[in-house]
């Protein structure tokens, strides 16, 4: 950032390395020009939650299905185990939501869709997939070829599962497409899908092990389970989310993206029962170290990947802004990148008064407002140009806010 006429402090720059980009994505219109700097009204204006949020229809589902699944729980397991297991459940769900922050710490998902991801893993993905179950059951006998444990583990499972996760990641694709810029924003509301989905899972597991063997057959499926592979779920369903943010990337439409969502799907649907068959067919413990930390290493360096291209792009789209003047090139600098971020946030805390939430407001409406430039460049949202106009008022109240005497 520069030196304020009016301000007797410097303020921190740091500049991003350029780098290319195998992840970028040509575009696919032409964007409306910037709109000039003007005068900043009295009012801030807020965003508008239509195309940031599940549909009302759906969390009706939700509801419904939960009051299901709670009936289930009680009547199958009883109160006490499924109130063990929920509490064991809860700690690697807190490990997974965390590590999911962390990732998404760039351009934060509104908290209800988050909120709605979580559920539709727990809930709605758990009643598919067990109203699944409960109609092969019925229809072929409990001792059916489905009831084997090849069938069910290494290839029912996988297909019901992830097509019943993938589904609420679509949901969001369709829904909340304001909300679902590229492959960042489709790995975690997969993460969060796989992590809800997990939750509710793992308080099955934990529950029904704390019933047959107490204690001790309890802590070994937890070390498993919460342990050893908090990230399965996680994983498989994120291949699922990127794909789509591919898709949201290139400005698909609902029908475009469905051939991408198929092909996530399939990739999701074959880790899982690679996961799954590990256990069923091999020595898990062998196949865990020589194959799924391997895999787990390659996810981690692909989300890293990820956030490097989400950086570039924020870069690249606020430099947009500063060619027209909104932001010099270093405020643009500063904000594509951890380090200059955290620089900045220091520097508000040394202003009158302690301006560091002023300054967060500004980084994260900055960086929404580089999204809503990427979605206009590639022509995949109609009010792009609203939400320029309302964030670029947003961001020019922030830097006046910042400057004040």
């Amino acid at each position: 950032m520069t030196m304020d006429p009016d301000a007797g402090r410097p303020r921190p720059s740091l500049t991003p390395p350029a780098f290319p980009s195998p992840l970028a994505q040509p575009p696919a219109g032409a964007p409306s020009a910037i709109p000039a700097v003007g005068t900043i009204p009295a009012e801030v204006p807020v965003p508008a939650r239509k195309g940031r949020s599940a549909p009302i229809w759906a969390v009706g589902i939700l509801v419904v299905v939960l009051i299901g699944l709670v009936a289930y729980f009680l009547n199958a397991i009883g109160p006490v185990a499924s109130l063990v297991g929920m509490v064991l459940a809860l700690v690697p769900l807190a490990a997974v939501l965390v590590a999911v922050r962390l990732v998404d710490r760039w351009e934060p998902e509104p908290r209800g869709l988050v909120i709605f991801a979580v559920a539709w893993g727990a809930v709605a993905a758990v009643g598919i997939a067990l109203g699944v179950d409960l109609a092969l059951s019925v229809a072929f006998g409990a001792d059916s070829l489905f009831d084997s444990s090849f069938v069910s583990g290494v290839i029912q499972a996988p297909v019901v599962e992830e097509v019943a996760k993938g589904l609420g990641v679509f949901l969001l694709f369709v829904s909340a497409r304001r909300a679902f810029d590229g492959p960042v924003d489709g790995v975690v509301y997969g993460a969060l899908i796989g992590a809800g989905f997990a939750f509710t899972e793992n308080i099955q597991y934990f529950a029904i092990s704390f019933i047959e063997g107490g204690a001790a057959d309890t802590s070994v499926t937890f070390f498993v389970r919460g342990i050893l592979s908090p990230f399965a779920h996680v994983m498989f369903t994120s291949v699922t989310g990127f794909a789509l943010g591919l898709a949201a990337r290139r400005g698909a439409s609902a029908g475009a993206a469905f051939g991408p969502w198929l092909v996530g799907l399939t990739g999701a649907v074959a880790l899982h029962a690679l996961w799954n068959g590990s256990a069923v067919l091999g020595d898990f413990f062998a196949l865990y170290w020589t194959l799924q930390v391997p895999l787990f290493a390659v996810f981690i360096l692909g989300v890293l990947a990820l956030r490097r291209e989400e950086a570039r792009l924020t870069r690249a789209r606020l430099g947009d802004y500063a060619d027209a003047g909104w932001f010099t090139a270093q405020e643009a600098d500063m904000l594509a990148t951890p380090a200059g971020r955290k620089a900045a946030l220091a520097w508000a805390g040394t202003l009158r008064g302690d301006r560091r939430d002023t300054m967060k407001g500004f980084i994260t409406d900055a960086t929404a407002l580089a999204a809503a430039r990427q979605r206009a460049i590639t022509g995949r949202d109609p009010h792009a140009a609203d939400d320029e106009k309302l964030l670029l008022t947003r961001t020019a109240a922030a830097r006046t806010a910042l400057f004040a005497p």
